[in-house]
């Protein structure tokens, strides 16, 4: 197999709030021998929030982030879901409106720019899916996770809208997916089957409405705890914000108390490929990872 390239679109979270995601995804493609280029930059996706205030100016920050994907002719690749929405639902309305693009390219035009749609927009965890293989990943495992039982926590923005994200992730079912746990069959663990796996997280209403984001997050982790899961693993950093961090506020709203390691996809993946923790960025996940 021919060494795989892609054109990393980090957002803003995995290099501020969650950097263990970005630290972990360059150990994970350091040994499955994916090359990532960093797009340095650019900038936010607007995290469906500057959506509503200026969609020109959305969707030109984004056309300008694909932009740099496409000087370098490679697939531009996303770690979080709202990136992942955003930046293709960009793409779909520009490819399929060429009096938009023509607006935004003046405007990109600004900055030496021309939004042209030659470069995909794909989630890490379908390039890995997609690109690679799970029976490949399988052979690289060095620590099969035998041991765990593991909740896949998809969110919804890598999913859905279906008519749009199926076309980027190889027709996963937003109502029954599976590449998570064909993942987590292939690095030996248990993957774990509950009714919340794609549900919203409640990530995009924290601020204006805290009890029902820790409501949406308490369903979702009751739900994997009343399921026997040891671990919740999640391919969204801002799924892994409110799961992981929130579990406090969580364990108020919901009146149990919740002790769950919640890791993000490359940090599960790495884990099983024997890369050593600290690589990983364990040190900054909030709940203990109990089960080293």
């Amino acid at each position: 197999m021919s060494k795989l390239k892609y054109a990393l679109y980090t957002g803003c979270t995995a290099k501020e709030s969650t950097p263990e995601l970005l630290k972990s995804t360059m150990a994970v493609a350091e040994a499955l021998d994916i090359e990532l280029i960093v797009l340095d930059e650019a900038s936010c996706c607007g995290a469906s929030h500057l959506q509503d205030f200026d969609d020109f100016l959305s969707l030109t920050l984004n056309a300008r982030n694909i932009c740099y994907a496409e000087k370098l002719g490679l697939t531009l690749v996303t770690i979080c879901n709202t990136c992942q929405l955003n930046t293709s639902m960009t793409k779909e309305r520009l490819d399929n409106d060429e009096k938009l693009k023509t607006k935004v390219n003046q405007k990109l035009n600004e900055v030496g720019l021309e939004y042209k749609g030659t470069s995909d927009v794909k989630h890490f965890l379908y390039a890995l899916i997609d690109d690679i293989g799970v029976e490949e990943i399988a052979k690289k495992v060095k620590r099969p996770l035998a041991n765990l039982n593991i909740a896949p926590f998809y969110g919804c923005h890598n999913i859905r809208p279906s008519e749009l994200q199926q076309k980027n992730n190889g027709g996963e079912n937003p109502y029954v997916p599976d590449s998570l746990e064909r993942l987590i069959d292939a690095i030996g663990g248990k993957s774990i089957d509950y009714s919340h796996k794609n549900k919203c997280c409640g990530f995009h209403v924290e601020l204006q409405a805290p009890k029902t984001a820790n409501r949406l997050s308490g369903n979702a982790m009751l739900d994997a705890m009343d399921n026997n899961a040891d671990v919740v693993v999640t391919p969204c950093p801002l799924c892994h914000l409110r799961l992981d961090v929130q579990q406090h506020n969580i364990s108020k709203e919901v009146g149990r108390d919740i002790d769950m390691p919640v890791l993000h996809l490359p940090q599960m993946l790495g884990l099983a490929l024997g890369i050593a923790p600290e690589k990983l960025g364990l040190e900054h996940n909030v709940t203990d990872i109990n089960f080293l």
